[in-house]
């Protein structure tokens, strides 16, 4: 099943990148994220060198995300807004990421130093998202467009930095400017550096420091992935770190898994979505861990643990998600005229 990829000069397995790229993309509609937590450490994983997962991973990420933000928008799940302020400092962000990762390259250490930022990330990112979705009790009691308010969300909404803007879409009256630019900045960074859309920062971060609901989070996130992995790939492909097969195969599998998260977002409250994020999260640091540890103790199958891990923990959260909608669409096929128009009025 090996095919040789020209980019990086290497054979891979290319049904395992099928697969992965055909499970992240369910991720990918579903959580709002570009899946680059999963997807970069797979493709290092399977013998490609950190860089050129990093700027293949960007490359078929924006290619996915379009499909997705386009699919969320008809949901009204988007604040353009929002989005197009981020995206200023999120481009500058990436740039500042991709010279890092060059300076490392040209060290000889960028696979372990990358591989620690992730597990730091992963780890502390999917604790603090698991015990906030188990506090909320698992999403009882909430609608799909629920809000997090925080008592750090309603301090930054708070903040007299003028210029102000306001946020329709995301329920926001008034917020400084520089709040959205610095969170766009940080997962800018995020993304030149760890070959993600930021996603698995900035989705968090919109809901737990802006108080955007979760949905709208999510579709947000997808609007501002199609630009910084956009950019970050074009800045990437200029250092010649690309490997345009490899790319394609796994934008060609997540385009199709990217319809079924999607709608299945329609059927799942907030805290529960927070909650299968956080596993999701979880697992793929946990997988990272054991790649390093087993590389740094010479154990092999410690590092192919953690690499059997991240595909199966890819696919299960992609199986679930898809168990999610059908139970969904069973459901509301069930309902009667009137219980659906109530559901959809409850939505929007």
């Amino acid at each position: 099943m090996s095919i040789f990829f020209p980019g990086i000069g290497i054979e891979m397995n290319w049904v395992l990148l099928a697969v992965l790229g055909l499970a992240l993309g369910v991720c990918t509609g579903f959580f709002g994220i570009g899946g680059g937590f999963m997807v970069t450490p797979g493709f290092n994983m399977l013998g490609m060198p950190m860089p050129f997962a990093i700027g293949t991973d960007l490359m078929q990420m924006s290619g996915k995300a379009v499909v997705s933000t386009l699919k969320h928008g008809k949901l009204g799940n988007v604040d353009l807004r929002l989005g197009l302020i981020m995206v200023v400092g999120t481009m500058a962000g990436v740039e500042i990421g991709k010279q890092v990762v060059m300076m490392l390259e040209g060290l000889g250490n960028v696979d372990v130093v990358v591989r620690y930022i992730y597990i730091v990330f992963l780890g502390g990112l999917g604790i603090y998202m698991l015990r906030e979705s188990l506090k909320s009790g698992g999403g009882q009691g909430e609608t799909a467009r629920d809000v997090v308010q925080t008592s750090l969300a309603k301090k930054i909404q708070s903040l007299n930095l003028p210029p102000f803007i306001s946020l329709p879409v995301s329920g926001i009256k008034r917020i400084s400017i520089w709040m959205p630019l610095a969170i766009g900045l940080a997962t800018g960074l995020m993304a030149g550096l760890l070959g993600v859309g930021g996603g698995f920062i900035r989705v968090p971060a919109l809901i737990y420091l802006l108080g955007v609901p979760t949905v709208v989070a999510v579709g947000t996130d997808l609007f501002e992935i199609i630009i910084s992995g956009a950019y970050g790939a074009f800045t990437y492909a200029l250092a010649d770190r690309i490997d345009l097969l490899a790319a394609l195969i796994t934008m060609g599998a997540a385009s199709a898994g990217v319809q079924v998260g999607v709608v299945a977002t329609k059927y799942v409250k907030g805290a529960a979505l927070r909650k299968y994020f956080a596993y999701t999260i979880l697992a793929a640091g946990i997988s990272v861990a054991l790649k390093q540890m087993g590389g740094v103790l010479g154990i092999e199958h410690l590092a192919d643990a953690g690499t059997y891990l991240l595909f199966a923990s890819a696919g299960g959260i992609a199986l679930l998600i898809s168990g999610l909608l059908l139970k969904g669409y069973l459901k509301a096929r069930s309902l009667s005229p009137m219980e659906k128009l109530e559901k959809e009025y409850v939505h929007h």
